[in-house]
């Protein structure tokens, strides 16, 4: 497994206020007419690492950043075809009571979404103290499918096990599922964890990733998308692009640049720096996605 120089793995394109690049399946060229090309093609949103419930000088607006990001989204010129929370909607509580009123509140606010369809996942924060009991009360399951204008989308789990793996009957799943996908078939899997060890000592990583990263190999077109380390990061391993999004809530030290994971001091002169969210425009004829990258802005 190894980290990708971006230059050999990205090619940049300035396009308003954020970064669109193309995953390793293709490169840039034509990206930015992907919205206007046919009936199949659309794009999506991802947001992550919303936190809700988090209090703390990281972020004096706490209960503002999701807002201000659903705001944009529904700002958008043509609105995405879904939008996925890839996990940790909530931030951490040990009292099953408040667990669930942040969810509700977070349910609450989430549902001012203009798009119909959105697809919640769970993070650990979520899910990791209940074997994510509370979390399928308020959103259902943990895991699961569905397809799309010829992408096939794969929703793993990998935080209500405390011990930060997939399991041997997720793992189960996950193969009956892939098996009846062809070799070629465009793939996207969204997880919170990295599957792959980026910083074990800061529970960067899922200690069976190895098992499923093995599973997910002999599939060519197939990406992945994650939460978690909030911020972006891009790795590959071997033919497989791992995408991490940025957070909602406070951005986190790049990857093992100091002891502890310690979330980053709010800058009043630059408000939500780091904070953020991005749209994946989608090629299923291609098994092309083109990544833009958004900011949270003061309003």
């Amino acid at each position: 497994m190894n980290t990708m120089d971006r230059r050999r793995f990205l090619e940049l394109c300035g396009l308003g206020g954020g970064a669109v690049f193309a995953s390793a399946l293709a490169g840039c060229s034509g990206m930015g007419a992907a919205k206007n090309a046919d009936a199949a093609d659309f794009y999506f949103v991802q947001l992550s690492d919303v936190h809700w419930g988090f209090r703390g000088p990281e972020n004096p607006d706490p209960t503002g950043t999701l807002p201000k990001a659903i705001a944009a989204v529904n700002a958008l010129p043509r609105q995405p075809d879904f939008i996925v929370f890839t996990g940790d909607l909530t931030h951490t509580t040990d009292d099953p009571e408040e667990r669930r009123r942040r969810m509700a509140e977070f349910k609450d606010v989430a549902a001012a979404l203009k798009v119909p369809t959105v697809h919640f996942m769970p993070g650990e924060h979520d899910a990791s103290l209940d074997r994510g009991a509370a979390f399928q009360e308020y959103f259902g399951a943990t895991h699961y499918t569905f397809d799309h204008k010829g992408i096939h989308f794969i929703v793993l789990d990998n935080v209500s096990d405390p011990g930060a793996r997939v399991g041997s009957e997720q793992l189960e799943w996950l193969k009956a599922d892939l098996e009846r996908q062809d070799k070629d078939a465009p793939i996207v899997l969204f997880t919170h964890r990295p599957l792959f060890d980026l910083v074990p000592k800061w529970d960067w990583a899922t200690r069976d990733g190895a098992q499923v990263i093995a599973t997910l190999m002999p599939y060519r077109n197939l990406t992945v998308f994650y939460g978690h380390i909030h911020q972006e990061h891009h790795h590959l391993t071997g033919h497989i692009a791992h995408h991490s999004a940025k957070s909602l809530m406070f951005p986190l030290p790049a990857p093992g640049s100091q002891e502890k994971r310690t979330p980053l001091p709010w800058n009043p002169a630059v408000p939500y720096q780091g904070l953020g969210f991005r749209e994946v425009d989608a090629e299923p004829r291609t098994a092309r996605l083109a990544i833009q990258e958004f900011p949270v802005v003061a309003t």
